[in-house]
């Protein structure tokens, strides 16, 4: 059968090659966009992002996407978000006061507490609560100074530990958010990518 088709937000702040790869590896074809129109009909749609949670949300109102993104997610479409693509999924950050997210989430995202390094940069160990169908318990990699604390309604979520529990990836039906970089978390990462996929590719009627 034809690999599914994913589409990936050219957000202008992440390592693409490195999420182009690891999708293909998990045996998606994969193609980077900002076309506003090619984003809202697309099947399935990777929000990755490194760096700034303002810089991530200046980009998306440049690209027009805010609204469309954000009603993608409430709709529930396939959607994976990556680092940063989970966290402005929230309503605002820390890292950037006055900054609004997409607000598909209720909350901020906070830096870790200075008892602990900041960034986390590293493998850490994640493990799903109940209601996870998607995430698995194993070591992934992570590259954040900020997180996600509370799991929000609705969702299930995996958590790791940095100085107190934070939501390491969070998933509800086709959604998929993760804080660590599954594209960058050796087996257990393209498992995860795996079964996503085949997720999305049957509930956004993608080829697969």
């Amino acid at each position: 059968m034809d690999a599914p088709l994913v589409h990936v937000v050219r957000t202008g702040t992440a390592n693409l090659a490195s999420v182009l790869a690891g999708l293909r590896r998990a045996g998606a074809q994969a193609v980077v966009v900002e076309d506003r129109r090619a984003l809202e009909a697309a099947a399935i749609v990777v929000l990755p992002g490194v760096g700034a949670f303002g810089a991530v949300m200046a980009r998306l109102g440049e690209l027009d996407l805010i609204d469309m993104l954000r009603e993608r997610f409430t709709a529930g479409r396939p959607t994976l978000g990556v680092c940063l693509g989970l966290q402005v999924l929230a309503e605002r950050s820390e890292e950037s006061p006055g900054v609004r997210g997409l607000g598909v989430v209720a909350g901020a995202v906070r830096r870790f507490p200075d008892t602990v390094r900041a960034p986390q940069l590293g493998w850490n160990r994640v493990v799903p609560q109940p209601g996870c169908a998607l995430l698995e318990e194993g070591y992934v990699y992570f590259a954040n100074s900020y997180r996600l604390v509370d799991v929000p309604a609705g969702w299930s979520a995996a958590l790791a530990d940095h100085g107190g529990p934070f939501v390491a990836a969070m998933e509800k039906g086709a959604l998929l958010a993760c804080q660590f970089h599954p594209e960058l978390s050796g087996d257990c990462g393209l498992a995860l990518l795996k079964r996503w996929l085949a997720r999305a590719a049957v509930e956004g009627g993608a080829a697969c």
